[in-house]
């Protein structure tokens, strides 16, 4: 009686054992009303939690599922980057096929530019920067990939849960939870597209449309006869069997180089630049691929990349064919495009260099050139020249032959159709075959 009038003076109601207790249907209490202290939390019939389940269902309906304007805030300066640069992008290629006068003044003032800055700077690395890069933006991209594949099928198997517990609003959140995130991931593609192409557009397409190396220097190609072609293989043959005998050659006869030729290669074209002002500036040293392989597989011997202002080669080619691909690299970066314009340039580098192996690299990719016109041109003058090549130049053709032979496949014509268009679209009618018009420049 004591507990009871202390409980009673306190005002707090004496809640008596399950086994003491009666209820009615006046007694039962809402289940989130207080009364006091305590909670009513038992006693609570089927029916009773049906009707609650009914009230949280109704109650989430009510909430807005996914206001779209609002998430989507968050992308649109990524989506009006990715546009904008496209559209620049876009907008300065269509000038430059247009305004050939605007493409020459870009290659002589702004590009410039470029080359002494994003030159020097990823120059400082010993390695092709642009191809860790490549292999950073698969990587990235794969992984991306296959975090929305998990991400998606996560989603997938809530909203199949949502929907078999009558969760409405929680599979429509997750449908519109993986909505939100294919698009900010496609957000991303489009503005790294964005960046490419702009950097791409300023740093090479652009140059594609402006004076060649032969107009700049007042070199007039014409249309020869097949005896004067003869007479040029006849010259080359001469060159090449004076120097085959004198550069290094390895136990199978296959020449080697006498030295690094990163530095060779730089020292080339700054000779040549005292002769041909078009080609002054600075040239940052040619870059070997870790994995020339990728190269190797498309049938390329080198290749210049505009997103790093880098001339990168294939390392594993037959040695005779490096000084001459990493001259024809390096005169892309002085803003000539043309492939047939870059072999030329690099023709003359490399028989005008200093270094022997420079020189034999020069005459006998010339060589090559000249002789495989001549053969298509005049199969009988080719079988009286093609004897009088020396013997020591033999393995290297060989070794050149074989080493391209391995790697013939589906890959390397799949790349050479690529290759074809991308001239193609750049203003080169002849694609891929515009590398063997040098032969028209040496013959002028």
């Amino acid at each position: 009686n004591n507990l009871k009038s202390m409980f009673i003076h306190k005002q707090i109601s004496y809640i008596a054992p399950l086994s003491e207790r009666r209820y009615n249907k006046h007694d039962r209490l809402h289940p989130y009303r207080r009364r006091g202290r305590l909670y009513k939390r038992s006693m609570k019939s089927e029916s009773q939690k049906r009707k609650v389940q009914r009230m949280k269902i109704q109650f989430n309906r009510q909430k807005p599922a996914a206001p779209g304007p609002a998430r989507l805030r968050s992308l649109r300066p990524r989506l009006a980057a990715a546009v904008i640069l496209l559209a620049l992008s876009a907008g300065l290629m269509a000038l430059a096929a247009a305004r050939p006068q605007f493409a020459e003044w870009y290659a002589e003032n702004i590009y410039p530019v470029f080359v002494d800055t994003a030159g020097r700077l990823w120059g400082i690395f010993p390695f092709s920067v642009s191809e860790i890069g490549l292999y950073i933006l698969i990587s990235a991209f794969l992984l991306s990939l296959a975090g929305m594949a998990v991400q998606a099928v996560r989603r997938a198997r809530a909203a199949r849960a949502a929907a078999r517990s009558t969760e409405q609003t929680a599979a429509q959140n997750a449908e519109h939870t993986a909505a939100r995130a294919a698009a900010s991931w496609l957000s991303c593609i489009l503005l790294a597209a964005g960046i490419l192409a702009f950097l791409y557009t300023i740093c090479c397409g652009i140059n594609y449309h402006r004076r060649s190396f032969s107009e700049e220097e007042g070199i007039v190609t014409y249309r020869y006869t097949a005896q004067e072609l003869k007479d040029v293989c006849l010259w080359l043959t001469e060159e090449v069997n004076a120097l085959s005998s004198e550069v290094d050659r390895d136990s199978s006869g296959v020449m080697t180089l006498e030295a690094p030729e990163e530095e060779g290669a730089v020292a080339a074209m700054r000779g040549l630049a005292e002769e041909f002002p078009a080609l002054e500036g600075y040239y940052p040293q040619p870059k070997k691929l870790l994995v020339s392989e990728i190269l190797s597989y498309q049938g390329l011997t080198g290749i210049y990349s505009p997103f790093t202002v880098e001339a990168n080669y294939n390392g594993d080619m037959t040695a005779y064919n490096i000084p001459f691909t990493t001259c024809h690299e390096l005169s892309h970066l002085r803003g000539f495009m043309q492939e047939e314009e870059a072999n030329f340039i690099a023709f003359l580098a490399c028989i005008g260099a200093e270094r022997t192996d420079f020189q034999y690299s020069g005459y006998l990719s010339g060589w090559v050139y000249c002789m495989n016109a001549l053969y298509r041109a005049d199969h009988e003058s080719w079988r009286e020249v093609r004897p009088l090549l020396a013997e020591e130049a033999g393995p290297d053709l060989e070794a050149d032959s074989a080493f391209w032979d391995e790697y013939e496949g589906r890959i390397s014509e799949t790349a050479d159709k690529i290759n074809d268009t991308y001239l193609k679209v750049n203003g080169q009618a002849d694609g891929v075959r515009s590398y063997s018009r040098m032969v028209d420049l040496i013959v002028a």
